[in-house]
């Protein structure tokens, strides 16, 4: 009688403590779960905001080349036709401003700042 006894409270707590083990597991796979469907995410995020930084970085140094190719053409023709020259550089350099302006800003879009600490 006493070895039927122990055979059930010992299969009754060997049913409870791998219960007990399961729940852990399933919590501790939830928080990874959860943990990489964050990381997705953020992912996701860094990629759209460097494709859509994309096409306004390939503008800003297409238009900053031609305003400062515009302006080393107009100081060339300072020499021999000073006013076109002297447009030209003025131009020229305008251009190139707008052209740098427009390539901080495609900068500023894949500038996330820095990283946040996520220790437990």
């Amino acid at each position: 009688m006493n070895k039927v006894f122990f055979l059930i409270l010992f299969f009754g707590a060997f049913t409870q403590l791998n219960g007990f083990a399961q729940t852990k597991d399933q919590a501790s796979f939830d928080s990874l779960k959860r943990a990489l469907i964050q990381v997705n995410q953020e992912l996701y995020a860094v990629q759209l905001n460097l494709h859509q930084a994309q096409n306004q970085l390939q503008t800003g140094i297409l238009v900053a080349t031609l305003g400062y190719t515009i302006t080393i053409i107009g100081g060339q023709l300072l020499g021999t036709k000073p006013e076109l020259g002297e447009t030209l550089l003025y131009v020229g350099g305008a251009t190139g401003i707008v052209g740098t302006v427009i390539l901080f800003k495609g900068f500023k879009k894949i500038s996330l700042g820095p990283p946040v600490s996520r220790s437990r």
